[in-house]
């Protein structure tokens, strides 16, 4: 969404295709391609997303695995989280923004994700991005 509201499962149909809507716009005006996944802010949700989702073309997605970065100060807790019972098909969620710091007021993903993809090697799992992982619907309106 545009804005990453915190009540964002409290809007209508129409906020819904007006936070959506905009960021699509915005993302596609600075990209030049439109997101064909969306994730609502914090997960929240209610059954009127679905038919506004569709209407835009776009899919979505979720989490399987959630590190808690934004909360988490301790990267090892925050890896622990992510790797325990990791398996193909799963979702990660980190955070590129707002992210926990370190005890070296690093961002605790930068020490997270070399262990992280280190793990992944290790059990055989090949990482892609969700738009590798969920393909464009093909009435997609964006991209």
């Amino acid at each position: 969404s545009l804005r990453h509201r915190h009540n964002f499962s409290l809007l209508g149909p129409r906020g819904f295709a007006r936070e959506i809507g905009d960021a699509q716009a915005l993302l596609a005006d600075i990209t030049g391609v439109a997101p064909h996944c969306f994730r609502a802010p914090a997960g929240l949700r209610n059954p009127m997303l679905d038919p506004v989702l569709h209407r835009l073309g776009l899919h979505l997605v979720s989490w399987t695995r959630r590190g808690f970065d934004t909360r988490e100060r301790n990267p090892a807790r925050v890896l622990a989280r992510l790797t325990r019972g990791l398996g193909t098909g799963d979702i990660l969620l980190l955070h590129d923004g707002h992210a926990q710091r370190d005890a070296n007021a690093q961002p605790v993903v930068l020490d997270v994700l070399p262990r992280l993809l280190d793990a992944m090697r290790q059990r055989s799992l090949k990482p892609v991005t969700l738009a590798a992982a969920v393909p464009p619907r093909s009435d997609n309106r964006g991209a």
